[in-house]
């Protein structure tokens, strides 16, 4: 099989789990919480089950993404992950407590991990110019898996029947669907899935390298030729800024040495590189974090990842009870909305791709925050304390979900693009997983919050709007440092390709 063909079965593959991984989202979320009162659990209980999922896939991430950093393989951290997916959904269809129920949501969220190992590797294969769109294409998958969750979960709310001692339900068929989709999933790993190599950006490296190897060979036979004093050893304080190296003969008599643009391709002894390189392909030591993730940039984008995933996870845990108390919606009409606003993010995501090929990743960010702070205050205006009649309060709820949902294409875009290209490539996996550990942190917490503050719903949705308000003021007096610093890279490392 061709590398082409291998390449597109891989992408085809990633797609998948993506894909799953939002159905799974979309066919446990609209029935989850009158599972959970089957099961005498209190309200609190749904935040509970729902961030759960988050806590596993937060401390997992770095570490199946520092594992993949290391082996530079993806294929066995995923069939690994996958085994825990399959595991929590099936301990979900049993469902004999609350307990369990809880706990099955802590084991599948190990799984969840494995996307910071797939985003390191999806780094690692793309050009920066094509990365967003390729992220976009990804998380368009996972959207497109929300879209067609809520349409199985009309199917499976018709499930009424014993599978040996285990009820199959409305409430225990997601659970089971989702059990053997993953068990699927497992064998498309393992015959179409390969650990492609890391994409060569630099075609031109390797004939720069042997230019600057004959230039130092003539400049060898050079001093050969000269009469005049052999050169140095080198030593740390006769080196360059670039590596160039500085004799004697030439502090003496410029006349006789080379021109400065062959000095400056003259390679110093490659150890003390090589030693630099290793120490720092750790992400582990203190110096590399500091560099990686104490940036101002840096910040700025785990900032948006926490943030918008807080106010996203608030809203859709509020979004059930609400519909609940003032709509009477059930199980089929939770579903249809779902739908609808699986629509509406696809579409996103295919607009976010097609701009990110017309202006810079920057931008799309900030469109996708004023559509964010647009809904919040929308929200906070209009659902806070819902008036009106039954048609204009339905009105007021479809435009502030609406708004939500429009916005987080743009937003989830962005900063997961220009994130690969600030950070380091070498740990690329391990980066990515702690991006996602920021987000699981807010998939945490942002439950929790809405799910206590379901009957105060000003202080809930003031504290997302000040939230926003931060990140948008943090945008602004960062806007300038979020680009990629690509051209100042290159001819860096070309130069230290010279020496």
């Amino acid at each position: 099989m061709d590398d082409r063909r291998k390449k597109k079965l891989t992408f085809f593959t990633i797609g998948l789990i993506f894909l799953l991984s939002g159905v799974e989202y979309a066919v446990i979320l609209p029935t989850i919480w009158r599972y959970l009162q089957t099961l005498d659990a209190a309200p609190y209980f749904l935040g509970l089950t729902l961030s759960a999922f988050s806590l596993s896939g937060l401390l997992s991430g770095p570490l199946f993404g520092h594992w993949s950093d290391k082996t530079r393989t993806t294929k066995k951290i995923i069939l690994f992950a996958n085994f825990f997916e399959i595991v929590g959904n099936l301990m979900y269809f049993m469902g004999y407590s609350k307990w369990l129920l809880l706990s099955s949501r802590l084991v599948a969220g190990v799984g969840a991990g494995a996307g910071s190992s797939i985003f390191g590797f999806l780094t690692r294969i793309t050009a920066p110019d094509d990365r967003a769109t390729v992220f976009a294409a990804v998380m368009a998958c996972r959207q497109a898996g929300l879209l067609i969750g809520p349409a199985f979960n009309i199917f499976l709310r018709l499930c009424d029947f014993h599978l040996g001692p285990f009820v199959v339900n409305k409430f225990t068929a997601p659970g089971l669907f989702m059990c053997l989709l993953w068990i699927l999933l497992q064998l498309a790993v393992v015959f179409m899935y390969w650990d492609l190599p890391p994409l060569e950006k630099r075609k031109t490296s390797n004939s720069l390298i042997n230019k600057c190897r004959e230039e130092e060979e003539e400049y060898e036979q050079r001093l050969d030729e000269d009469e005049e004093e052999k050169p140095l050893m080198v030593s740390q304080e006769l080196v360059g800024s670039y590596g160039s190296v500085v004799t004697s003969s030439q502090l003496r008599n410029h006349t006789s040495a080379p021109s400065n643009a062959t000095m400056n391709h003259i390679s110093p002894p490659p150890s003390p590189v090589t030693s630099e390189t290793q120490e720092s392909s750790s992400p582990f030591r203190n110096s590399s974090i500091s560099r990686e993730f104490l940036r101002e940039e840096v910040i700025v984008l785990l900032a948006a990842q926490f943030i918008t995933l807080f106010n996203q996870t608030a809203l859709e845990t509020m979004v059930t009870p609400l519909t609940q108390k003032y709509f009477n919606f059930g199980e089929l009409e939770n579903s249809v909305m779902y739908c609808l606003g699986g629509v509406v993010v696809i579409a996103g995501f295919l607009f976010v791709r097609w701009l990110s090929c017309h202006v810079a990743e920057r931008v799309v960010l900030a469109i996708g925050l004023i559509i964010c702070n647009i809904s919040c205050i929308w929200c906070l205006i209009f659902l806070a304390n819902p008036l009106g009649a039954f048609a204009w309060q339905l009105t007021e709820f479809i435009i502030g979900v609406f708004l939500q949902v429009l916005g987080l294409p743009f937003v989830a875009v962005a900063q997961v693009s220009l994130f690969s290209k600030v950070t380091s490539e070498k740990t690329q996996g391990f980066s990515q997983g702690v991006r996602r550990s920021v987000g699981g942190l807010a998939t945490i917490l942002g439950p929790l919050w809405a799910g206590g503050l379901t009957e105060n719903m000003y202080i809930m949705m003031g504290v997302m709007m000040a939230l926003l308000a931060l990140l948008t003021m943090m945008l602004a007096f960062s806007y300038n440092r979020l680009v990629e610093p690509a051209v100042e890279e290159e001819e860096v490392d070309s130069t230290d390709n010279c020496g």
